[in-house]
């Protein structure tokens, strides 16, 4: 392998790293490990408001993490690929690990 393909493997991990890097991207991506959902699942799930869960559903599409489907009226989400939620959950268990107790 040579250097600037393994370089081009680090800036796709960046990219990616840039799309989980806000905290409600993160519990979106939680949410759908769990199977697909509807904007107003994930709405009531996370308790944020409709327009904010789109947003961040467009940029998490946009790197390519999640997909929507038409169901009906609706789009379904679901992740690209399930390795995403594993990053995610290794992620949160490990800064669960290193929390200071107060």
């Amino acid at each position: 392998m040579s250097s600037e393909s393994g370089y081009g493997a680090y800036e796709g991990a960046s990219e990616l790293l840039r799309a989980l890097s806000a905290p409600i991207r993160l519990a979106i991506v939680s949410q759908l490990a769990d199977g697909e959902r509807c904007v107003h699942e994930l709405v009531d799930q996370l308790g944020a408001a409709q327009p904010l869960v789109s947003q961040h559903l467009r940029v998490l599409r946009g790197a390519g993490v999640v997909r929507g489907s038409r169901r009906g009226r609706e789009i379904a989400y679901t992740l690209v690929d399930e390795h995403v939620a594993h990053i995610v959950a290794d992620a949160v268990s490990h800064a669960g690990e290193h929390t200071a107790p107060t």
